[in-house]
């Protein structure tokens, strides 16, 4: 699939990055291109890896033209740049936007002129329905690279993407706040028990990725089916996990929190089409012509729910343990702490 074909990752030196370097450097591919503003990063991912197929570009998606060094001879872009925290991006609005919206517009451009073949952009659950700076600017990202894929001929550059829920055990997520609590003995922080959340490896966000590259078409989301669990059952699933009896404190939701994530808003949910474990949104390809859509509606939208962690398939205490058992993270966390345990 990959053979003799050069792949850049922006935003590279990231939980995301890492995991394509997994998933791919054991394959044919000619050449991977990690892509990052963060030299220290770059240097412990080229120390850790020492493969000649990995490449290092310094750069900034807000500066175009060194995205556009980092892209000469590029086949395929997974763009997975992005500021991800709501409580930086809410403090910091702009900064969000510059990042996630004109760094988005500035790949796009840069991938289209040195005629890379395929971008994949990575959004997040919290682009549907957003009430937060971070979701804000993931949606405004979405409908920038939707409007981007109509301005070239996909046989010349296809543009599509992905939208997936947590990533279980990535950088600033809920599970090593919660183990780092259980190892210092400390309450489990826990903002509504009833909160939920999806369920997804970095693993299975790769495969997304790759089944969009495999089958999206331009201006396509393409959607994972994911399972969930609430907060309450991850803090008590991971309690049982480490055989540990540290109090769960309830704190209430921070500020930009939603009590549940949405992968499909009703509006998508109306026109997706169910690929069995993925749901593929194609791109609304109506032009400026509006008139002709006054006449004619949709009046599924009044019956359709959306698709949200609420109402996926929740897992119970033990299916958590199990998706959480499969994580290389996890098994080497339980492993050191049953080291220290029993010394």
């Amino acid at each position: 699939m990959f053979e003799e074909k050069t792949i850049l990752i922006t935003g590279g030196t990231g939980s995301f990055g890492h995991a394509v370097l997994n998933r791919f450097l054991q394959t044919d591919v000619k050449e991977i291109r990690i892509f990052s503003r963060d030299e220290k990063k770059q240097d412990d991912m080229r120390r850790e890896y020492q493969n000649e197929k990995v490449k290092f570009f310094i750069g900034d998606v807000r500066d175009k033209d060194s995205v556009k060094n980092a892209m000469y001879d590029v086949h395929y872009v997974f763009h997975a740049a992005a500021l991800k925290q709501v409580p930086s991006c809410e403090f910091f609005p702009m900064e969000a936007v510059n990042t996630n919206v004109v760094g988005t517009e500035n790949v796009l451009t840069a991938a289209i002129e040195t005629g890379v073949e395929r971008v994949v952009c990575l959004s997040t659950d919290k682009a549907a329905y957003p009430i937060n700076a971070m979701g804000i600017s993931k949606a405004m990202m979405e409908k920038v690279f939707v409007a981007k894929s109509k301005t070239v001929s996909p046989d010349r550059t296809l543009i599509c993407g992905t939208r997936y829920g947590n990533v279980m055990a990535s950088r600033g997520s809920v599970i090593p706040l919660f183990i780092n609590q259980i190892k210092q003995g400390k309450p489990i922080t826990v903002t509504d028990p009833n909160m939920t959340r999806f369920l997804m490896s970095l693993e299975e966000a790769v495969e997304l990725v790759v089944f969009a590259y495999k089958n999206g078409e331009a201006g396509d989301i393409m959607v994972q089916k994911s399972p969930a669990s609430t907060i309450g059952v991850l803090a008590q699933a991971l309690k049982e996990l480490f055989d540990v009896d540290n109090e769960i404190k309830i704190i209430g939701t921070r500020h930009g929190e939603k009590l549940y994530e949405t992968l499909l808003t009703k509006e998508e949910f109306v026109v997706a089409e169910d690929l069995g474990g993925f749901f593929r949104v194609p791109a609304d390809q109506r032009d400026l012509n509006y008139d002709k859509y006054f006449k004619e509606g949709n009046d599924q939208l009044s019956t359709i729910q959306e698709y949200n962690s609420h109402n996926t398939r929740i897992l119970d205490i033990n299916e958590v343990k199990e998706k959480l058992l499969e994580l290389d993270f996890i098994q080497e966390e339980l492993s050191q702490w049953k080291d220290k345990v029993t010394v």
